[in-house]
């Protein structure tokens, strides 16, 4: 590992200590929310994996029950029946904080309406289908949700993984190998110091006699 370009200096040796110290307690918490964010978005992904499994079944049932309707009235019909929308939904976006981050958060508002059709005008099998599409619309905004607040997540955990990575291999090594130069060229400077120490009192030692 190579080490820092620093002059193997007493001060120089406690500012490294302190950068050491300091890099040590935040490659500990970096690691530690590390370990949290996976398991906010390990939760987050089962969560979305049972909401779309879930979503996926309903939409199903709600489709079979639309084309069996639909085989009775007809394409034209149908076309008819639902040209003029009666209800309007609207979407309020807001954020939440999840591990520092910023997530978007939705709700789904509704515009209460008469349906655009009669109840008599057509089959039981598409007023089943239109009430299982209504109660998707609030699972599938809040799909959106989570999915979105996984991706974010992904990212948030990559870049924090990098951070950790360059401490833990890079920045700790490199202070550690500096920390251990240095400390090896003042030892050799103070043992030179003391072998030169000793070589002129010995030389005073035999001018005296």
């Amino acid at each position: 590992m190579a080490r820092l370009a620093v002059n193997p200096t007493r001060m120089e040796l406690r500012r490294l200590k302190t950068r050491l110290k300091t890099a040590v307690r935040g490659h500990k918490l970096l690691k530690d929310k590390s370990d949290e964010m996976i398991r906010q978005f390990m939760s987050f992904v089962k969560q979305n994996r049972a909401l779309r499994s879930e979503i996926e079944n309903e939409l199903k049932d709600a489709l079979k029950y639309f084309m069996l309707a639909g085989s009775i009235m007809g394409e034209e019909n149908i076309e008819q029946t639902f040209a003029m929308p009666s209800i309007s939904l609207s979407i309020n976006a807001g954020i939440k904080n999840v591990m520092g981050i910023d997530v978007p958060m939705l709700e789904i508002s509704a515009t209460e309406g008469e349906l655009p059709y009669a109840p008599m005008s057509v089959p039981a099998d598409m007023d089943t289908a239109i009430s299982k599409l209504n109660e998707l619309a609030k699972k599938l905004l809040l799909l959106a949700e989570i999915e979105k607040t996984c991706n974010m997540l992904a990212k948030e955990i990559e870049k924090n993984r990098r951070r950790v990575n360059a401490l833990e291999y890079v920045m700790i090594p490199q202070l550690n190998e500096t920390i251990k130069y240095i400390m090896m060229k003042l030892d050799e400077n103070e043992r030179a110091t003391i072998i030169r120490l000793m070589k002129v009192k010995s030389l005073l030692e035999k001018q005296e006699e």
